[in-house]
């Protein structure tokens, strides 16, 4: 009995052993994926592109002149307009019945005059002819001495308020005419039926005037001295808007191209919705893509217009959205990421293709069995197994692991 029993004891004794080694054998440990490249977004420089375009005076298309037209400042009808209710009434954007403002109605005319029909000399030979100029008269000398830096102010995105205020101090010297003056530039930055005072001059809502403002020309024929030609439809613009964000379109319409006379200009290789998406950007600083392809389609049209600010934000875009989609959705969807990481490398968008590529090993396991798989380069294929997740090292040691725990007839769990 008591020989029974030892053996009983051992035979328990080695039974533990076995399951205590058995459970001494870890599982593989699966290391994190790589981190992802980031992409940085460009800051933006919409009012430094404003502010360049009164400066180069590319496009202008109203002259302000002294009673005795000794001096005169050039500038876009279209800026002017967006940032004032005066402006829109001076240049027949808007009638006295829009407005609804004595204080504006009558500080128009007191102050400017309309010169009709104001002939202006001949381009010289081999220069693009000038867009007209309309001729207005500024008839308060101290507001006309000062105009250069309200219109600096203006085109900087009217924010600086202060220093507007010492511009024109050091300018004008009398504190009678300065306060004048300031007061006529609030009634220029009036909203009809709103008093403006100082504080909101100063305000910081201001620096969205240009981006708010500017969209009410966007794809409207007002004051427009461009049309495009897209696919069937017509889609109107302004050069100055156009010139002082795009440098492709400064140089199209300002260099010896037939662009520089035309007023209607094709456009080719780009959809309707994808141009208008484009010239949106151009007008207000910001896009709304509708999906991963519009915006895909939309960096194309960047990149060949080479305005580099949208091709990176349709990058974090199509990365944003990207990043957002679940597992299940990534291995059901039609969309080919292969096809977004060739027109990516094709376009010049190395950040985006370089993501891409990270993000095809990081999902190693999903794409690897769609068809498009197969569609990668060499290199490419190469840059994906170099950097899969899991890596082939893991799902061998798993593979190990659960191969030696099914032979000790182990139930362990297994991530």
């Amino acid at each position: 009995v008591i020989q029974s029993l030892n053996q009983k004891s051992s035979e328990k004794m080695k039974k533990r052993k076995k399951m205590q080694k058995c459970h001494r054998v870890q599982p593989p440990q699966l290391e994190q994926p790589e981190k992802m490249p980031i992409l940085k977004g460009e800051a933006s420089h919409y009012n430094a592109d404003l502010h360049n375009l009164l400066c180069c005076c590319q496009c202008a298309d109203v002259a302000f002149y002294s009673e005795d037209f000794s001096t005169v400042v050039e500038a876009h009808k279209v800026i002017l307009c967006s940032v004032s209710h005066l402006f829109m009434l001076l240049f027949e954007v808007k009638t006295p019945t829009d407005i609804c403002d004595t204080s504006i109605m009558q500080t128009a005319q007191s102050l400017f005059t309309v010169e009709a029909n104001a002939a202006f000399p001949l381009a010289p030979s081999g220069i693009p002819p000038r867009i007209p100029l309309l001729r207005v008269v500024v008839k308060d000398s101290a507001f006309c001495s000062c105009l250069p830096d309200i219109l600096h102010f203006i085109y900087s995105g009217a924010f600086q308020w202060e220093r507007l205020e010492e511009d024109i101090k050091k300018k004008v010297k009398d504190p009678e005419k300065t306060e004048n003056v300031l007061e006529k530039v609030k009634c220029i930055l009036t909203t009809p039926g709103k008093l403006n005072t100082t504080k909101d001059c100063r305000s910081q809502q201001m620096k969205r005037l240009y981006n708010t403002s500017l969209r009410l020309f966007f794809n409207t024929p007002v004051l427009a001295d461009v049309i495009f030609k897209v696919q069937d439809a017509t889609v109107p613009a302004h050069r100055a808007v156009l010139v002082a964000r795009c440098e492709v379109m400064a140089a199209m319409f300002n260099g010896n191209y037939l662009e520089a006379n035309s007023i209607l200009v094709p456009v080719y290789g780009v959809s309707k919705d994808t141009f208008l998406s484009f010239l949106e950007y151009l007008y207000t600083d910001s896009c709304c893509p509708a999906g991963i392809l519009q915006a895909m389609s939309l960096l194309i049209c960047a990149e060949m217009y080479q305005v580099m600010r949208l091709q990176h934000i349709c990058e974090l875009y199509i990365i944003t959205q990207l990043q957002s989609m679940p597992s299940r959705e990534l291995a059901s969807t039609s969309l080919s990421i292969v096809s977004l990481l060739k027109k990516a490398k094709f376009h010049n968008s190395d950040c985006l293709s370089t993501w891409l590529l990270h993000f095809i090993a990081t999902n190693y396991l999903i794409f690897s069995q769609k068809p498009e798989f197969q569609d990668l380069s060499v290199e490419e294929r190469n840059f994906v197994e170099m950097h899969r997740w899991p890596s082939n090292l893991y799902l061998k040691q798993l593979a190990d692991y659960r191969n030696y725990i099914h032979s000790q007839k182990c139930h362990c769990a297994v991530m």
